[in-house]
């Protein structure tokens, strides 16, 4: 005899036959049955779906509120979508859970991309962004192409090995058109696209920021040369004198002073000033190389966007 294991809403074990189930069921089964323990019926009000002339149904809405319907592209009615318009080629596959979500009830409805509770919808030709409500983002709103389509309160996508999202594989659409440039990824956290940014790419970022602090550290090291220079100038101006032998002449300069003040000005011409032009020559460099978009190691992705 088959045995249903499992708990009720308080945690409490249930452990029935079916033939106990059917013995308890009295004349009106739709009185006691609305637990629904075991994945058993329990009668609860379910939409059914308005079936256009081209759609095949895979599920029984009386049991369960989940089907699986081919037919052509039509999101909304029967006049709705590539299928509702007459076009050709635009045939398309419906998984949907729920039809209605929070708001099932026992009425006849069409699809309903915004309440149907989960979705995941296949158009050989379709206009994706506008089904769903999509925003634009950097990618901009498909039209009459094929898409895929996931929808639900919340959607996961694991692998046991690795996941890849590629994008522009091949040169031709499905409609035979021919794609002119690469279309990236548009990672869209709450569907707003005005602070939608290029990703940065990790490594050219890495390689960036070293050379960043190298060019700082050779900075450090310019101002110190420029330091020590000073520093002994300012020595020998602190610690010279004269001796005037004549009340409120002129006195002649400090040779000392005019050694070291020579010296500093050839110092600060030959070393200081040349490295300050080549450091602000390497810093034009890196921010050309880096972080202009013509730059070879820009950092960031020039097709990837994230808000």
């Amino acid at each position: 005899m088959t045995t249903t294991p499992g708990k009720d809403p308080d945690g409490k074990d249930i452990i029935a036959t079916w033939q106990e189930m059917s013995e308890e069921q009295p004349s009106d089964r739709k009185s006691i049955s609305s637990g629904g323990y075991g994945c058993t019926l329990n009668y609860e009000s379910n939409p059914t779906y308005i079936r256009s002339d081209v759609c095949s149904v895979l599920g029984d809405e009386t049991k369960a509120n989940a089907q699986v319907v081919c037919t052509k592209d039509h999101p909304d009615g029967r006049w709705s979508g590539y299928g509702g318009k007459g076009y050709s080629k635009c045939g398309a596959v419906d998984i949907v859970a729920g039809r209605m979500g929070y708001r099932q009830t026992d009425a006849h409805v069409n699809s309903s991309f915004s309440n149907d509770a989960a979705r995941v919808y296949i158009s050989q030709r379709t206009d994706p962004d506008l089904n769903f409500g999509f925003t634009d983002g950097s990618i901009g709103n498909s039209k009459g192409f094929s898409a895929v389509c996931l929808f639900a309160d919340e959607v996961r996508i694991g692998a046991r090995n690795g996941i890849k999202i590629v994008t522009s594989m091949h040169s031709k659409n499905s409609q035979g058109g021919d794609f002119k440039s690469i279309v990236g990824v548009d990672i869209v956290a709450g569907n707003k696209s005005h602070d939608l940014q290029p990703m940065p790419k990790g490594k050219h970022l890495a390689e960036s920021l070293k050379r960043l602090t190298d060019h700082v550290d050779k900075l450090n090291g310019i101002v110190d040369h420029m330091l020590t220079t000073q520093m002994n100038f300012n020595e020998s101006i602190t610690h010279h004198f004269h001796y005037s032998p004549w009340y409120g002449n002129a006195t002649t300069p400090s040779d000392a002073v005019v050694g070291k003040g020579v010296k500093t000005s050839i110092d600060f011409l030959q070393e200081t000033k040349r490295s300050l032009v080549t450091h602000k020559a390497n810093l034009t460099n890196f921010k050309q190389t880096y972080l202009e978009p013509s730059g070879c190691k820009y950092i960031n992705s020039r097709w990837n966007n994230v808000n």
